[in-house]
């Protein structure tokens, strides 16, 4: 009996990795085999970008506090250290979110921070 290749299963999951694989370029959305190979490979950089993603945002946070803190006269390392000092626990994507968009609260919370260096080196 001769073996079947093109059973109901066969072309389902053929199906499957052309639908998944649409808009690819050239054979790479056409051709079953270099399609499959692609989405392998695309789903191995997805998984290990899904975590470079959580890095790269942190970087960008602590870039643009330490922009506004700088403004302020601060540097971002020595403004970090006056918020653990005046146990304020707010979280860089916030601190960067405040620097943005309500500079007046910033203000604030670099005033915080310098009052509690302030203290520390005094004391």
């Amino acid at each position: 009996m001769t073996r079947a290749r093109s059973g109901p299963a066969h072309r389902r999951r053929h199906k499957k990795v052309l639908k998944r694989a649409k808009g690819f370029v050239g054979g790479r959305g056409r051709l079953y085999k270099v399609a499959r190979e692609t989405l392998l490979r695309a789903g191995n950089y997805a998984y290990r970008d899904r975590r470079v993603r959580k890095r790269d945002m942190r970087r960008l946070w602590i870039i643009r506090i330490n922009a506004a803190c700088r403004l302020r006269g601060l540097p971002y390392n020595r403004f970090i250290n006056g918020l653990k000092r005046a146990n304020i626990a707010l979280n860089r994507k916030t601190l960067s979110e405040l620097a943005i968009h309500d500079p007046e609260a910033f203000d604030r919370v670099v005033a915080l921070a310098r009052s509690a260096l302030e203290a520390q080196s005094a004391g």
